[in-house]
């Protein structure tokens, strides 16, 4: 490199470093912990709770009223609980984003100060001079000051896969790769102020919609406000004409508690919290919470070929050397005990400019060209260790898209010179008069050309991609090296299927998913690695062809299970997306800065880990850590188990708080007590049990296994189905019923023992609520050890309190083995109430 090129000092960094800053894209809306803290008390549920304590502090004000700041202590005890669980879930979210981002910032070198540094790429400033060379990601826009055979992957800006040759003068973009030579470069533009920066800022302008499963959350949470403040209105009225204003108003207040389960933030966020833990075990980050449970409704897959669904490292498969086609795979094969096999690997290692190096584990790590590394990588397992040593290079013929070849010179040690050549075979079959045949050469004819052409037709229909090969002896001129060259033979390769994405595609398939490939590759390579993978199409359409249909024809070909899209751009990813959403839940990956507007319209955006842009990563909702297609397929099993989840925890707090509602009102219209039934501490400790560890553990519970069995939910279907309404109103009111009837036996006992009684009841009808759930689930009692540890902590909390002195700041006395021969009576009887109950409505009821 020239040496003129000296570089800033010292004092031009500090200024520039001060002038435009560090060189990151901006995290967009990133939220102070305080921000993040404040904002878990927005929900309904916690306001109307907060509004509750502060009503159950204020009686204690009133005339005749003793104080009720236990009640108010336990309630805001419950929504501080909540609320902490929540920030910690969200905080961890937001520095788990951050170190992602500083985990994404590699190191660059640079020349500063007259001398080559290394430097961490968030210090580059313009006028910084980059030194960049093959596998480096070029982290600023700059100009090319000089440059040697320097090829540059821009793919992530322009979705096209073709690498792009760079000259003294061109410019070059951040986050592109360097597929091969070298260059210094000046930085023109670094942070917001790059190309990618000026995406990155425009995609900000996208408001992203609510998922369904937020929707109804909110519209959810809307309605028990709503239930809540009529009953508090119905009951007051009713019960002025009973208790008086105040004893009506309190008994309102234990109603309206009754009503809200207190614990329905804390475990959604658990579940949510749980199953992004899971996910990232699984190598699928989730950058937004609300999306773990929201993944799970997908029904339409769009993805990516390269890497994804293929390992993203071409293969060789096949040689066809000698008339013969010969299996790579079979490892009896050693192409180098054949003169002409040994010739086509020194040909293949020698004409090719992609480059090795050892890391810090001394692992060989290759850098260039997927096609070039394939070359290399197979054709040095058939040399010797020194072959590179044997030769030096004298000149380079460069490949281009109008020569479709590429060819080398070189000098062996005896200062024997030889052109070696590659490229496409009719192309360089061309250039070719003589074959090497059984270690002879021979004149090449008419008909074995005819052969030869015909093998590359045969390899292409296969999708392999074909290069033909061939060397020249004594060049003596430059000008003939590509003349009257001697043919060797082919070598066919493949970007090989992951081996598990077809496992993942009949997943997919068994559970409602279709599966769309959207490629930049060939129609022939997509179709038959469609073909390889399971993936089924009844057509293949290019991205030429999308350009010329309206929505209308697309949506037809699409209607007609149009599953392989080719040589596509990101815009027509987005065409496809837009016309999909329509009717369906779509996830939809990619990775290049072009992708991201897809990306984060998409229901569920996913951006690759590993060759992701940082604009793609922070479209999304989730990240893959690996690439790889199966990940996606475990991110959909988790997510439908998390909603099932979520819907059957809702469905065991609503039923118990139902039949809570249930008592109190009844009592309250139909009893004659001098008193509520039920004083507002008794029901929060009640629902701080049956609402707390319980239904925590429901929503840690596993994966069913025919989760991927049935067909995603249909797009907007409610938590609370037409089945587990029915199931929740009809087991809340047996419940209700049968504890009113464990009351009233006891009752003549007295009305502390009976209510203890009744509470006690509450308790241990949980077990038979979960019995139930477990029966219609067809979950095993001990697949989820939290919650037999839930229900057993929570009935020697129970029993612990009623059997000791706190018993009296809970108005509550211990019971005898009458009373829990009782309870235990109506529990048996309750279990198997709730057994036919759900048998007939799951058979009955239609959803």
């Amino acid at each position: 490199m020239n040496q003129q090129h000296k570089g800033l000092n010292d004092h031009q960094i500090h200024q520039k470093l001060k002038e435009y800053g560090p060189n990151v894209l901006a995290r967009a809306h990133k939220m102070s912990p305080i921000k993040i803290f404040l904002s878990q008390f927005k929900s309904p549920l916690i306001i109307i709770l907060i509004v509750a304590a502060i009503i159950s502090f204020s009686v204690g004000f009133l005339p005749d009223q003793e104080s009720k700041l236990v009640d108010t202590i336990l309630i805001l005890v419950i929504v501080l609980l909540s609320g902490i669980m929540g920030f910690v879930q969200d905080y961890n979210a937001e520095k788990t984003i951050e170190a992602l981002q500083n985990l994404a910032s590699p190191n660059s070198r640079v020349i500063r100060n007259g001398k080559e540094e290394e430097i961490d790429s968030s210090e580059i400033v313009p006028e910084d001079i980059l030194v960049i060379e093959s596998g480096d990601m070029i982290t600023a826009d700059v100009e090319i000051l000089e440059a040697f055979q320097l090829e540059v992957d821009e793919s992530v800006l322009t979705g096209e896969s073709n690498s792009v040759k760079k000259k003294e003068g061109d410019l070059a973009f951040m986050n592109t790769y360097v597929l091969g030579g070298k260059a210094t470069a000046l930085v023109k533009a670094t942070g917001m102020k790059t190309q990618i920066g000026k995406v990155a800022d425009k995609l900000e302008s996208l408001k992203r919609e609510k998922s369904s499963f937020q929707i109804e959350l909110n519209s959810l949470s809307k309605k028990l406000s709503i239930t809540a403040l009529i009953i508090t209105i119905i009951i007051t009225l009713i019960g002025i004409q009973k208790f008086g204003l105040y004893d009506s108003l309190l008994t309102a207040i234990s109603l309206a508690v009754a009503a809200i389960p207190e614990g329905l933030p804390a475990v959604v966020v658990l579940a949510l919290a749980v199953g992004s833990k899971i996910m990232a075990k699984r190598n699928a980050l989730i950058r937004k919470l609300t999306k773990v449970e929201s993944i799970g409704a997908v029904n339409i897959i769009c993805t990516d070929k390269t890497g994804t669904l293929t390992k993203n490292e071409m293969t060789i498969t096949h040689l066809y050397f000698n008339n013969t086609v010969h299996e790579v795979s079979k490892n009896s094969f050693k192409p180098q005990e054949n003169e002409e096999g040994k010739m086509l690997m020194k040909c293949a290692y020698t004409c090719n400019n992609a480059s090795v190096s050892k890391d810090e584990l001394g692992q060989q790590k290759y850098f260039g060209s997927q096609t070039e590394i394939a070359l290399k990588k197979y054709s040095a397992k058939h040399l010797d260790e020194n072959f590179e040593n044997s030769f030096s290079k004298t000149q380079e013929i460069s490949f281009s898209s109008k020569r479709k070849m590429m060819s080398v010179v070189v000098e062996d040690e005896s200062q024997k010179s030889f052109a070696f050549s590659k490229g496409a075979p009719e192309v360089l079959i061309e250039k070719c008069s003589f074959i090497m045949l059984n270690g002879k050469i021979e004149k090449l004819t008419e008909s074995i050309k005819q052969e030869i052409n015909q093998q590359n037709k045969d390899f292409a229909k296969k999708a392999l991609r074909v290069l033909g090969f061939a060397f020249k002896e004594d060049i003596t001129h430059s000008s003939d090296a590509e003349k009257d060259m001697v043919w060797l033979g082919l070598q066919a390769m493949i970007d090989p299927p992951r081996p598990e994405v077809y496992d993942a595609i009949s997943d997919c398939k068994t559970a409602g998913i279709r599966v769309i490939m959207i490629t930049g590759d060939n129609p022939i390579t997509a179709a038959a690695i469609a073909k390889e993978v399971g993936l089924d199409s009844n057509h293949v359409l290019e991205g030429t062809d999308i350009d010329e249909m309206s929505d209308e024809q697309l949506n037809k070909a699409l209607n007609d299970q149009t599953n392989i899209f080719a040589r596509t751009t990101p815009f027509h990813k987005l065409r496809l997306l837009e016309l999909l959403e329509e009717k369906n839940t779509v996830a939809m990956t990619g990775d290049g800065v072009n992708d991201a507007l897809a990306i984060k319209k998409a229901a569920i955006g996913i951006a690759m880990g590993k060759k992701g842009t940082e604009v793609a990563k922070q479209a999304s909702d989730i990240i893959l850590l690996d690439d790889n297609f199966s990940t996606i397929t475990n991110a959909i099993k988790q997510g439908r188990t998390i909603f099932y989840n979520i819907r059957k925890f809702i469905n065991y707090l609503l039923t118990c708080n139902l039949a809570e509602v249930g008592i109190i009102f009844t009592a309250t219209v139909f009893f004659s007590l001098d008193e509520p039934l039920l004083y507002p501490v008794q029901l929060l400790w009640i629902n701080l049990l049956t609402d707390g560890l319980v239904a925590l553990a429901l929503g840690v519970d596993p994966s069913a296994e025919d989760v991927m069995k049935e067909a995603p939910r249909k797009l907007n279907e409610p938590i609370i189905d037409k089945k587990t309404a029915w199931l929740i109103v009809s087991i809340g009111i047996k419940m209700a019923a049968l504890l009113i009837i464990v009351f009233i036996f006891v009752l003549p006992m007295g009305i502390e023992r009976a209510r203890t009684t009744l509470i006690t009841g509450v308790v241990v009808f949980e077990f038979v609520r979960i019995g139930a759930i477990r029966y219609q689930e067809k979950i095993g009692w001990f697949a989820n050890k939290w919650l037999v540890m839930g229900l057993i902590i929570s009935l020697v909390l129970h029993v612990a309190l009623i059997y000791s002195p706190l018993n009296s700041f809970f108005y509550l006395i211990p019971i005898g083995l009458k009373e829990w021969g009782i309870i235990l009576s109506g529990a048996i009887i309750g279990y198997l109430f709730a057994i036919s109950i759900t048998s007939i409505i799951m058979k009955t009821v239609k959803t």
